[in-house]
């Protein structure tokens, strides 16, 4: 599949078309990777305050 996409590109000249929708592709997966991440690093950092303001009730 990939193959045909490349071919498809290469026989029409548009080899920069190619090489910006790679870029384009891979950019936007790391966005949303990156986004991801630090969701999770929010919903960790959440979870300690919400723990370390339990333990500070407790202990007076």
């Amino acid at each position: 599949m990939i193959d045909d996409v490349i071919g498809i590109f290469a026989a029409r000249g548009d080899l920069a078309h190619l090489a910006l929708l790679l870029w384009a592709v891979t950019a936007s997966g790391l966005a949303v990777f990156a986004l991801r991440e630090m969701a999770a690093a929010q919903r960790r950092f959440d979870d300690f305050v919400r723990e370390l303001a339990r333990f500070n009730d407790r202990a007076g």
